[in-house]
């Protein structure tokens, strides 16, 4: 018997060497080579009759060069077909996903612990499942722990599939729902508000991939919960469950039955400590939809943001607040993000971001002091530092500006991540209010990006950023000179250099009580 030849694979990235290395030359990490028996090709093709076709051989000039098909066909011979998506019950989820629910696609949802993952999903679940037939699949609790999930989100689950605690669950329910009647006497209110019971959000607690696969066939549902890829497991591979070679056969596995069968999956995906979703590239690769779900835990608002998407627009946002009884979809975002525009304030600015095709207004503050210790310090939120170190460097060598021995504190309303240069001109004038300690007037929106020579330049979308302002109410816009926007009923402001930016929006007094 011929030995077997083995490899070793990183866990993190999937780098492959022949050799044991204490570091991955792939992504630098520590101690993540793990060996695994390496495949014959040979045998593989010898398996598919294929040795003895001469693979890549080249055809002489003589020979007949005219093929046939065998397998594949005319790109003109596809019938055109409408394509339908389904509503999901959230109009901010739809947002991301391009419209709506493709039939048969399959999207990885990512995010930090307690993010809200399997919240949004559970209830995305139980909105579909009024009009089709829904699986849920948890590989993270057992069926009863769902179930407290779930009477906390006010979802109903049909049947409880757990081969082993189905009779236990049963029992339990019946015991809780004596106990609830004898004890509480508004649970026929709580029956009364809740959804009616549906009878097609199906519940299978497990991890075995082969269970998964045959349930899949057999149920034949829409839709198709994963909670979550890195918990399943694939019993051929002796490999833990998490590692490169479990999350790609069974991530691959689950794809295969998808298409065919036409059933769309939402996949729940861990993340590194570094904010990357967790196992190998391919995993994004295999995928149609790439979200992830992004927030401070300690804040109530949560950002679902689109970073692949083959049926949509990328980079788009939805925006959910978490309360008591699960996500609340935001339908107006930049009222979250804005500050109170009541109370004057220095150091405060407002421009209009794009997130995707979404215009949002977010407020900037500034703060700008004296600084304490020899070198200054420069402190942002949702702000690029990096963005903010040059625009201070323009404000002082074409402003005139002395900001160099100051610190300088930027962050945004809310804490939304601001990344694109449109925002240049609304983080100047912040940092300038500041300084003299000036209210810059809460009804002017500033658009533009500062060039490194002082010049302000011109912004993509413009329309939409204005639109979105004047239906907040904003009278003036201050925009990059040579840009001509429709009428809006807003008074507009055309400027070529910062300083005409400072002029035009900082007063040369500080305002009074009176005015």
């Amino acid at each position: 018997m011929p030995k077997q030849k083995t490899k070793y694979v990183c866990t993190e990235c999937g780098y492959e060497s022949s050799q044991f290395l204490g570091r991955c030359p792939g992504c630098n990490t520590w101690n993540s080579l793990k060996e695994e028996i390496e495949q014959s090709t040979t045998n593989a093709l010898q398996r598919l009759g294929l040795t003895d076709i001469g693979i890549g051989s080249q055809t002489s000039e003589g020979d007949d060069s005219s093929g046939q098909p065998r397998a594949s066909f005319l790109l003109s011979q596809i019938s055109d077909q409408t394509l339908s998506r389904m509503p999901s019950g959230f109009e901010e989820l739809d947002r991301v996903l391009g419209g709506g629910i493709v039939p048969g696609s399959l999207v990885l949802i990512g995010g930090e612990p307690g993010i809200g993952k399997s919240t949004l999903l559970l209830q995305v679940a139980n909105q579909l499942s009024s009009r089709c037939r829904v699986l849920y699949v948890s590989a993270e609790e057992s069926g009863q722990q769902v179930k407290l999930r779930s009477q906390r989100l006010i979802v109903n689950f049909n049947e409880v599939e757990d081969k082993d605690n189905v009779s236990n669950v049963e029992k339990d329910e019946d015991l809780s729902s004596d106990e609830n009647q004898e004890n509480n006497g508004n649970s026929e209110s709580i029956k009364d508000s809740t959804i009616d019971s549906q009878e097609n959000l199906f519940l299978l607690p497990e991890t075995d991939l082969e269970v998964i696969l045959r349930e899949l066939e057999s149920l034949k549902p829409y839709l198709a919960v994963i909670d979550s890829i890195q918990t399943i497991y694939f019993a051929s591979l002796t490999s833990a469950p998490g590692s490169v070679a479990q999350v790609r056969e069974c991530t691959s596995a689950l794809m295969q039955v998808a298409k065919r069968e036409n059933i769309t999956l939402l996949i729940v995906g861990h993340v590194t400590k570094d904010g990357a979703l967790a196992g190998p590239r391919v995993l994004e690769h295999l995928v149609d939809t790439v979200l992830y779900f992004e927030g401070d835990r300690f804040a109530s608002h949560r950002l679902l943001r689109s970073m692949k998407n083959r049926f949509g627009a990328t980079h788009e946002i939805g925006v959910f607040e978490m309360v008591a009884n699960g996500l609340k979809e935001i339908l107006n975002p930049s009222e979250l993000f804005l500050g109170s525009r009541d109370e004057y304030s220095s150091g405060t600015s407002t421009v209009v971001s794009m997130e995707g095709t979404r215009p949002i207004v977010v407020e900037i503050q500034a703060l700008v002091s004296p600084a304490s210790h020899g070198s200054p310090r420069r402190s942002t939120t949702g702000i690029d530092s990096s963005r903010l170190q040059q625009i201070l460097a323009v404000l002082e060598k074409r402003v005139g500006i002395p900001l160099s021995k100051l610190d300088t504190y930027v962050a945004t309303v809310g804490g939304l991540s601001v990344e694109e240069p449109a925002a240049d001109l609304g983080i100047a004038i912040a940092v300038v209010a500041s300084f003299r300690d000036r209210v810059v007037d809460p009804r002017t929106i500033l658009l533009g990006e500062v060039g490194l020579g002082g010049q302000v330049r011109p912004v993509s979308q413009l329309e939409l950023r204005l639109r979105e302002a004047a239906k907040l109410g904003f009278k003036k816009a201050i925009i990059p000179k040579g840009q001509q926007p429709p009428d809006l009923g807003m008074r507009i402001l055309p400027i070529a250099k910062v300083i005409d930016a400072i002029i035009a929006s900082i007063p040369a007094q500080p305002p009074t009580m009176g005015s």
